[in-house]
């Protein structure tokens, strides 16, 4: 296949996911009754107003809380589209306004509104809000493919071939490599080596960095070395999250980074750093509200006129709404200049690969963009960045988990597969791992570093041999094997959980809280994450730690949920259920290993697992890994508990 083929299968493939997408928002929001949309948790219902005001940017922000007081699941989350609406009687149909959400805490919801005022109606009571489809996200990537095919005789065809199709990339441009010596010195040797990879790269280079190996350190020093060499950079990654994350390491180094994006979206920390409060604070700002409050008053003016009115009152309308539009387009022309000033003068331009196509930033180039989170970033999102560049650097693991994608066709059909992945399969040379990990004892790293990583982790001294407690084996594996501990599948949601396994678990971890102390657990403020592939586990597991005596006085410190919540982050202890135990030996959605991987590499001084050595050891990877921790002696049969 020629690349222009390839991106026409990727093309195929997006739509596809975008079909499967909205089937799925269909069948859950638009085809369900209300009720039903509240017990799915898409739809709050019914909410009140707790407060408005007016927010980042100028932006109506409006405080709301779940008046039923649900304690069950929902898919209301930072940065999701939502319609506020209202189901007030006496109304001719249902009256909505969209916005961003900010943030959701337990039962209250904070929402940046679309418009200038609040609706008319938001009084009348009878509120609710639900989750909306995010359309603009796939229009963006769909766009991006389009200009990539159509691309000829440009930097974009170029880096089109070099990544998909036959052309090669240049060799490293060694005389760059003297801005090594600015690298920072609190770098270990690989890490140092993975920099001075990415400042001699002409067209593309990768950052290969496992679990612990300090990626985001490396991508950071790797940032401020370009931008002593470029002036300015492009930083972007598939999740807020990750951008935010980076706005503050580049900010704390000193550099001036700016993040773009609705404001609803971006963290507490990096809402300072954003465009819109930038704009708040230019030495212009006062001038350009004045533009604003004059032009409103001046529309307020022209709109007292009445329809009951002669040939003066017309000419006076007339005249106001003409010095209304003048006043406007001098708003419009200074908020141009601003924008422009502060994008100029900013070191990073910092956000989501969706969000790089804000229109602040059409017809902008850059020398270099940095993708970070690559191994869980589509492809089609990857190429809007792209199409901006002229040198791409990504830094990710493709050995950890891969995007989410809704639709099983094209998953299997090779939307799953990333551009890192596809590049760093194609140049290896280009890519050099991170080899010194900072989390884990030696025996948690050592399955994962030979299965997944050549055997090339190393535990850092600080790591390798930190245990809970010095008695304490820092892994164990609860074979329930012939046990009977069967899975079901919840009717509704389909997915899979093991009620006897999730009373093991938490009996083991009751066990280990025990033998530390409450008070010792807490003074050490030892933390605790309880993790399985499916949420319908997840379920039961909370509800056995909401009930235990011994972890309820712990509870601030224990996180459960599902491994891919899990991915980015760490705790003192994980506890693992694989739920999978059943008489044909099927492991499901466990076969896809990168899912395990990231499970395990979350626990800093102690593991423990609880699964079906009989339906896991079907399986290659699960058969090799119950053989490795029986060698260790951290295997145990549930029976001599």
């Amino acid at each position: 296949m020629t690349s222009r083929e390839k991106l026409k299968h990727t093309f195929q493939l997006l739509q596809l996911e975008r079909q499967a997408d909205l089937e799925q928002y269909r069948q859950k929001v638009l085809m369900r009754s209300l009720h039903q949309r509240v017990k799915e948790g898409v739809t709050w219902y019914p909410v009140r107003l707790l407060r408005d005001y007016i927010g980042t940017g100028e932006r109506v922000m409006i405080e709301i809380e779940r008046t039923n007081q649900l304690e069950q699941p929902h898919s209301f989350q930072s940065g999701k589209v939502v319609s506020l609406f209202t189901n007030a009687s006496g109304k001719p149909e249902k009256q909505h306004v969209n916005g961003v959400i900010n943030y959701v805490r337990e039962n209250m919801m904070a929402v940046t509104l679309n418009g200038d005022d609040l609706p008319d109606w938001i009084d009348d009571g009878s509120l609710g809000v639900d989750v909306m489809f995010d359309e603009m996200s796939y229009r963006e990537m769909e766009y991006a493919l389009k200009k990539v095919m159509e691309a000829e005789d440009n930097r974009v065809a170029e880096l089109r071939e070099i990544l998909l199709g036959d052309s090669q990339p240049a060799l490293p441009d060694t005389k760059h490599i003297s801005n090594g010596e600015h690298v920072s010195s609190i770098l270990n040797e690989s890490q140092r080596s993975s920099v001075e990879k990415i400042i001699t790269a002409k067209d593309i280079g990768f950052i290969h960095g496992p679990p612990g190996t300090g990626k985001t350190t490396t991508l950071v020093e790797a940032i401020r070395i370009t931008i002593l060499e470029e002036r300015q950079v492009l930083v972007s990654a598939p999740s807020n999250a990750a951008v935010d994350l980076l706005v503050e390491k580049l900010s704390n180094l000193g550099l001036n980074a700016i993040r773009i994006g609705h404001p609803a979206r971006v963290t507490e920390q990096s809402l300072s750093k954003t465009l819109d409060a930038r704009i708040s604070e230019h030495q212009h700002f006062k001038e350009l509200r004045s533009l604003r409050r004059k032009m409103e008053q001046l529309r307020h003016q022209a709109g007292q006129f009445k329809r009951q009115f002669g040939h003066h009152e017309k000419q006076n309308r007339r005249l106001l709404r003409e010095e209304a539009k003048l006043l406007k387009s001098d708003a419009d022309m200074l908020e141009f200049y601003i924008i422009n000033d502060l994008l100029n003068n900013a070191d990073a331009v910092c956000c989501t690969l969706v969000g790089s196509s804000h229109p602040v930033l059409k017809g902008r180039k850059f020398k270099t963009v940095f993708i970070d989170e690559a191994g869980q970033a589509l492809e089609p999102a990857c190429w809007i960045p792209l199409l901006k560049s002229n040198r791409v650097i990504f830094a990710g693991d493709h050995c950890q988990l891969p995007p989410t994608i809704k639709s099983h066709e094209a998953a299997t059909q090779g939307l799953a597969k990333t551009l890192f992945e596809k590049g760093i399969a194609k140049y290896p040379q280009l890519a050099s791992m991170l080899q010194v990990q900072y989390r884990m004892h030696e025996s948690i790293m050592e399955f994962p570093s030979r299965y997944f990583y050549n055997n090339e982790l190393v535990a850092h001294d600080s790591v390798k041999h930190e245990l809970l407690r010095s008695h304490e084996s820092p892994v164990e594996f609860i074979d329930t094997a012939g046990c009977g501990f069967t899975e079901k599948q919840d009717p509704e949601t389909l997915s899979r959980f093991n009620q006897e396994e999730a009373e093991l678990l938490i009996h083991q971890v009751e066990k280990l809280a025990e033998s530390v102390g409450t008070s010792a657990w807490l003074d050490e403020k030892i933390t605790l994450g309880i993790i399985t592939p499916y949420s319908a586990q997840v379920d039961r597991i909370q509800r056995l730690a909401e009930s235990s005596a011994i972890l309820e006085p712990l509870h601030r410190l224990i996180s459960i949920n599902t491994v891919d919540a899990f991915q980015g982050q760490e705790r003192d202890v994980i506890a693992i259920s694989f739920v999978r135990s059943n008489e044909k030996s099927e492991v499901g959605f466990l076969s896809d290993i990168r899912r395990t991987n990231v499970a395990i590499t979350r626990a800093r001084k102690k593991l423990i697992m609880a699964g079906d050595s009989a339906t896991l050891g079907s399986h290659s990877f699960y058969s090799e890994l119950i053989d490795f921790l029986q060698k260790k002696g951290f295997y145990r049969s549930a029976y001599s508990l």
